[in-house]
C-alpha cells in the first residue's frame, strides 16, 4: 500500500508501519562514472521490437559485442530467460554470466533498478513501476518484477516507489542533482494523478535529490516519449553533454530549447553548468517500423576504465569519437556498431545498468 505522509512518498506495511525513505537513510543516485560492482544487461528476448528474425538475430549479435566489451573491463551478468540462456552463453563466448530469471523484453537501464549508494558502504535500489513506456507492450509482468528480483538476489535493500519511470529517463551528476525530462515523466501515459511537484517529491525521496533540472520540448523519440539518455547526460559535477542534431532534425528545435534551460541552470551547489556540444549522426535513417530512427552519441555506456560508444557508419562517428575522447581521457573508448540495436528502439545506454560499488 502506498501513502503520502509529511515527509514524502512512503510505503506502507502491515498495520501502518512506514518504510523510512532512501533519502532519511541517507542514500543518493550515484553517477555513472563511479566505480562498478558489475554491468547487467538483459538477452533480446521480444521479437515484435525488432520485426522480424533476421533483424532479431542480427540485435543479438551486438548485444552480444556489447557485452564482450565491457567483460574486458568489468563483469557482466546476463538475464535471460531459461529457453536461451544456452544461445545468450554461446553468443557472449563465455564472457558474461548468465542469470536464469524470466523477461519480457531486453532493455536493462529501464526494468533494472535504480542503484543507490549512501557513501558509507551501504547499496540500495529503487523498483519504480513499470508499464511498457506508456503501455507500449504487453505482457511486461516480468520486466516490472525484473528490478525487485535482482535486487533480491543481490541481498540489496529495495525501496519501491510509487513512480512509473524507467533507468533511462534519470542521470545523475552524483552530487544530489537529476536531469530529466518533462515529454518522459509528466506524460499522461506514466503518471497521470501526479503533478510536476509531486514527482519532484517523489525524486527527492527516492534519490536523495536536491536539485532537479527539467528539460522541454517534444523530442522525435517517441518510443521512450523522450527519455534523457539520448538527449544530454552529466559527465561531470556541472558538466553536460548535450547531443546536437542537423538542422533539419526534428529535435532541433526541443534540443536549442534543452541548451537554453541548461545555459541558465545550476546544480545543487550553485556551478553553473559548462555545456560540451557533441554533433549527432549526420545521416538520418528510419527504422523498420517508418519511424525516425533514435540513433544518437550520447546513449553510451561507462565502464571501469572505458566508453562503450555507438558507431552509426555515419560521417560524424569519429567526430564523435573524438570528443568522448578528450571527456574522458583516462578511458579506453571503444566504439561498436550500434545500428541493430538502435533499430529495436534503444542504444547502448539502454541495454546496460550498473551496479556501483558500495
Amino acid at each position: 500500500m502506498l501513502q503520502k505522509n509529511g515527509l514524502g512518498w512512503a510505503m506502507t506495511k502491515t498495520h501502518d508501519a512506514v518504510m523510512p525513505l532512501p533519502a532519511s537513510e541517507g542514500f543518493g543516485m550515484p553517477a555513472e562514472w563511479d566505480a562498478h560492482t558489475r554491468t547487467w544487461m538483459c538477452w533480446p528476448s521480444r521479437l515484435e521490437a525488432f520485426g522480424n528474425q533476421e533483424r532479431f538475430l542480427r540485435a543479438k549479435q551486438a548485444y552480444a559485442r556489447v557485452a564482450r566489451a565491457i567483460a574486458a573491463f568489468e563483469p557482466v551478468s546476463m538475464v535471460a530467460c531459461a529457453e536461451d540462456a544456452a544461445e545468450a552463453k554461446l553468443a557472449t563466448g563465455g564472457k558474461a554470466e548468465i542469470v536464469d530469471m524470466a523477461i519480457d523484453d531486453s532493455w536493462a537501464r529501464d526494468t533494472g533498478p535504480t542503484f543507490l549508494k549512501d557513501g558509507k558502504g551501504r547499496l540500495a535500489g529503487v523498483k519504480w513501476r513499470f508499464n511498457a513506456w506508456g503501455e507500449k507492450y504487453h505482457p511486461y509482468t516480468n520486466d516490472a518484477a525484473l528490478a525487485g528480483r535482482i535486487l533480491t538476489r543481490q541481498n540489496v535493500q529495495a525501496y519501491e516507489a510509487p513512480l512509473t519511470c524507467e533507468g533511462g529517463a534519470l542521470h545523475s551528476n552524483g552530487h544530489r542533482t537529476i536531469l530529466t525530462t518533462e515529454q518522459c515523466l509528466l506524460n499522461p501515459n506514466r503518471n497521470p494523478d501526479l503533478s510536476r511537484s509531486e514527482i519532484e517529491a517523489c525524486l527527492r525521496d527516492y534519490l536523495g535529490a536536491q536539485k532537479i533540472i527539467w528539460l522541454g520540448g517534444v523530442f522525435s523519440d517517441d518510443e521512450t516519449d523522450g527519455h534523457i539518455d539520448n538527449i544530454a547526460c552529466f559527465i561531470a559535477h556541472a558538466r553536460v553533454l548535450v547531443g546536437i542534431p542537423p538542422k533539419d532534425h526534428l529535435d532541433w528545435e526541443p534540443v536549442q530549447g534543452a541548451l537554453r534551460v541548461l545555459r541558465a541552470a545550476h546544480v545543487q551547489n550553485g556551478d553553473r553548468i559548462e555545456i560540451v556540444e557533441l554533433p549527432q549522426p549526420a545521416k538520418t535513417r528510419n527504422a523498420w517500423t517508418g519511424k525516425l530512427m533514435a540513433a544518437s552519441y550520447v546513449n553510451f555506456y561507462l565502464a571501469k576504465g572505458a566508453v562503450i560508444m555507438p558507431a552509426f557508419d555515419d560521417a560524424h562517428d569519429e567526430e564523435a569519437r573524438s570528443i568522448l575522447t578528450d571527456c574522458f581521457p583516462d578511458r579506453d573508448i571503444m566504439q561498436i556498431d550500434a545500428l541493430d540495436i538502435v533499430e529495436g528502439g534503444g542504444g547502448i545506454h539502454c541495454i546496460t545498468q550498473q551496479e556501483p560499488l558500495p
